[in-house]
């Protein structure tokens, strides 16, 4: 083998090489991705019933709730 058929062959093995790198990084971060888009509607969830609780809070605070305690569940 010729010093220049050496010297296209590594050349070859490193575009290959480049080639599955790129793919291998566009993978993650298109999974990055949607776990970004993930988090952030998990967030807006946390948020959702965060306000959720803190008006049942205060419904409970303010005594408007003391008659859904007194209530009997439907199964009695």
């Amino acid at each position: 083998m010729t010093e220049l058929e050496e010297v296209q062959r590594q050349l070859a093995d490193l575009q290959s090489q480049l080639a599955f790198q790129e793919h291998t990084v566009q993978s993650l971060n298109d999974a990055l991705a949607a776990q970004q888009q993930e988090i952030l509607l998990l967030r807006q969830q946390l948020a959702l019933l965060k306000q959720r609780q803190d008006e049942h809070s205060a419904q409970l605070d303010t005594g408007a709730g003391v008659g859904l305690l007194q209530e009997k569940p439907p199964h009695y």
